[in-house]
């Protein structure tokens, strides 16, 4: 074949397996599975109780998603595939269709929105520092040119580099690849603070070993939305996806969840987070919206 020629239908071999990729509904009737994304420390969200075991509230939110699905297609025996992912790979995995749907504690912000689409929002959260109650830190003024941690490929990383350049901090950045491996750098005093969504911070602390001997403290530097991520230019999965959230909410039974993971004793350590529901997020039950942060 002609190396044109040949070059061509290699682009449009990719293209239509993209375009048959972006139907997940169709991808998952012909498969019979559909895969979700877990995080393994993103607790109360998503997060392992054991090998292989993912668990939360964004999990039991997917779950959800997956029960629609099956109503949606007259398929009860689909099959769902768990696949871990990162900060860093969470995009590309969904992009590439290694994963079907990502609910976790992705922030909902337009420059993801250019690669994946989002659904209706679950939780609002903004940056602030996990520190040691020892330290003395109690804002953001106390930890002028000390070392702070966060998560690779996260906003957060983002929010803090950018108060660290306007307020002249003076700040060593130290990127982890994992909520947990940050953390452990605040314990093993390589970071006087982690700087991560707040409810992320508040998880960490409860499961840690001595929960006492840490706090959260700072000013939100900006609040963001939570939702599920999926493939864009999908509206028949995005509707169905929508649908499952919308009727939790309207239900009562996201209300039901949220007592269970955010006020009530969660495993491993049995220690209730005590977040109450935000404004933001008591709103949304009735709006519904999935509008990006800002």
């Amino acid at each position: 074949m002609h190396i044109a020629l040949k070059t061509t239908a290699l682009a449009l071999a990719a293209s239509a397996a993209l375009a048959a990729q972006a139907d997940t509904l169709a991808k998952v009737a012909e498969s019979g599975e559909i895969t979700l994304a877990y995080r393994e420390s993103s607790v109360p969200f998503s997060y392992l109780s054991g090998p292989n075991e993912p668990i939360g509230f964004a999990v039991d939110i997917a779950k959800a998603v997956v029960e629609q699905v099956k109503k949606e297609l007259n398929k009860p025996d689909i099959t769902i595939k768990w696949q871990a992912v990162t900060s860093q790979n969470r995009i590309p995995l969904l992009v590439n269709g290694t994963i079907d749907l990502e609910c976790g504690s992705t922030t909902n912000n337009t420059a993801r929105g250019q690669d994946v689409a989002f659904a209706i929002n679950h939780f609002y959260t903004g940056t602030r520092l996990l520190v040691k109650k020892s330290s003395g830190i109690q804002n953001y003024a106390d930890t002028k040119g000390k070392a702070i941690a966060t998560t690779t490929g996260t906003t957060n990383f983002q929010v803090l580099r950018r108060y660290d350049r306007d307020n002249d901090m003076g700040w060593n950045i130290i990127s982890a690849k994992d909520h947990a491996d940050a953390f452990l750098l605040v314990q093993s005093d390589r970071a006087v603070g982690f700087g991560m969504d707040d409810i992320l911070l508040y998880g960490l602390r409860a499961n840690a070993q001595n929960p006492q001997e840490f706090e959260v403290v700072g000013d939100s530097l900006q609040v963001e939305p939570y939702a599920c991520m999926l493939r864009k230019d999908d509206p028949k999965f995005k509707a169905v996806v929508d649908g499952a959230i919308a009727t939790l909410m309207d239900s009562g039974e996201f209300a039901k969840l949220y007592d269970q993971w955010f006020l009530q004793p969660i495993p491993p350590r049995n220690v209730p987070l005590g977040l109450e529901m935000s404004e933001d997020l008591k709103r949304n039950l009735t709006e519904k919206s999935d509008a990006p942060a800002t």
